[in-house]
């Protein structure tokens, strides 16, 4: 018994392995994957230039801060740049990767679709749960790749400050930013499963994601315990938590449950289009 259940489980992996490398070889070797990549790292570097060095950047702030103060003879509490700046940064990468992470999800199943495969897909010895997962698995290493070259810039500006930044701050933000992104595409793989127009799937995603982003003011406009459970919800509120570097294992566990309810939803979608087909 223990055998069977050692090999069926090295069979899944080697399943989800194997998905999991076509995905990533597909997004490599996209043009549309090396587009969005390209006007995001643009986008990102000129948020990186504004936010650090702009006239109303963290450093130009910082010194205002000090200037002031010292024209009103009043000792000011001096601004922690390094961490502001992450904050900040972090906080903005947040709201740009809304727009992003749609267009890198809506093609995982309606390119299925549109070639005819997804029926392959839904009756191949494959189970739906493994094709899911390594669908997620590439596009959220490709998504966290497209982070790698923000991080090595915001290493060599850190760098610099003093007294140094906990490293725990920079880690938390970026783990917390990932786990969001997956949360994203999660859900977008699911409604990306639901039609054959990438277009569609993109539009869909997007709302569907804004609606988790700014679920905070619906929340507020409740009140009470109520609002509290809604607010809970909200990707804003949780991702914030992990870029000040505090995040709870409240938030690790609602981006887990979203990753696992959009893998879910995607294999049931299979799986009904399966049926419809039979």
């Amino acid at each position: 018994m223990v055998s069977q259940v050692i090999y069926r489980s090295r069979v899944i992996g080697a399943n989800i392995l194997a998905i999991y490398q076509r995905e990533l070889q597909g997004y490599f070797a996209s043009p549309l994957a090396y587009g969005v990549a390209s006007v995001f790292w643009l986008i990102a570097g000129i948020f990186f230039v504004a936010v650090l060095l702009g006239d109303s950047g963290i450093i130009a702030q910082s010194a205002a801060r000090d200037m002031q103060g010292a024209q009103m003879g009043i000792p000011v509490p001096p601004i922690d740049v390094p961490y502001e700046f992450l904050k900040i940064y972090l906080g903005t990468i947040g709201s740009l990767a809304l727009f992003v992470l749609p267009i890198l999800s809506m093609s995982l199943y309606t390119e299925e679709r549109k070639r005819g495969t997804l029926e392959l897909l839904a009756t191949s010895p494959i189970t739906n749960w493994a094709v899911a997962v390594g669908k997620l698995l590439g596009v959220a290493t490709f998504f966290a790749t497209m982070l790698a070259p923000l991080l090595l810039m915001e290493i060599i500006v850190l760098s610099a400050a003093s007294p140094a930044l906990s490293p725990w701050v920079a880690v938390s933000g970026h783990v917390g930013l990932v786990l969001m992104g997956t949360s994203v595409l999660s859900l977008g793989m699911f409604l990306s499963s639901l039609t054959a127009s990438t277009v569609l799937a993109a539009m869909m995603t997007f709302g569907l994601n804004l609606s988790l982003w700014i679920i905070d003011l619906l929340a507020n406009a409740i009140g009470g315990d109520a609002g509290q459970l809604v607010g809970h919800l909200s990707l804003l509120k949780h991702y914030e938590a992990a870029v000040r570097g505090v995040p709870e294992s409240g938030s690790v566990v609602l981006f887990f449950s979203y990753i696992i309810l959009g893998i879910f939803l995607t294999a049931q979608s299979v799986e009904t289009f399966r049926f419809q087909r039979s």
